[in-house]
């Protein structure tokens, strides 16, 4: 079953990356930073209203970044301050940072601190998709849909997940439907029918 899940996760990886576009260099989405981040349970809440204690969510989100690059210094990394959206901008060192051994001691420290990124704030920072790309996600889903993955989520008009279903139930990757559906569908989205067996 892991295995299953880890390979229809690496198809829905590639369907992200094919969808997305290559070569845009239009500013599209970028990653407050280099560091692995999650997504926070609350995604209706927005800059107007909903975090705890009267707090909305953007403003806990920067909170919380300042918290981290503050931890991060005490640690003997200098990062940026984040911008007003809790952004940290690494981009230019990104990749030297996760090789630095430092760096990767003082985010083990750190972790803790670090904030998951707000749905509203991860939705703003998408790539807006053309209508050829969002023609082949409303596709896909109903390519998965007919062969045997009949729970498999309809995007939204932006092609990306439709949020008027949030708290709908998951849809299962893991049964054997949802399994013959991903090898039916993979050529939609330029992903292998048969991806290669993974190991763990």
């Amino acid at each position: 079953m892991r295995i299953n899940r880890v390979l229809l996760a690496a198809t829905a990886s590639v369907l992200a990356f094919t969808l997305a576009g290559c070569g845009s260099d239009d500013g599209g989405a970028k990653v407050p930073s280099v560091v692995g981040s999650g997504t926070s349970a609350s995604a209706g809440a927005n800059a107007s209203g909903g975090g705890g204690g009267g707090e909305d969510e953007l403003t806990a989100y920067v909170r919380g970044q300042r918290e981290w690059v503050s931890c991060m210094r005490d640690n003997g990394v200098d990062v940026p301050d984040p911008d007003e959206t809790g952004q940290v901008d690494l981009s230019g060192q990104g990749l030297a940072l996760k090789k630095n051994p430092k760096f990767i001691d003082a985010s083990k420290k750190c972790s803790a601190k670090k904030p998951a990124v707000p749905e509203s704030i991860e939705a703003a920072n998408r790539p807006k998709l053309t209508p050829e790309q969002i023609k082949t996600k409303h596709e896909y889903a109903e390519c998965m849909q007919k062969n045997g993955a009949q729970d498999f989520p309809d995007p939204g008009p932006d092609g990306y997940g439709d949020e008027s279903n949030s708290g709908a139930p998951e849809w299962d990757q893991s049964s054997a439907g949802a399994q013959r559906a991903a090898r039916t569908c993979a050529p939609i989205i330029g992903a292998p029918a048969n991806p290669p067996t993974g190991k763990g």
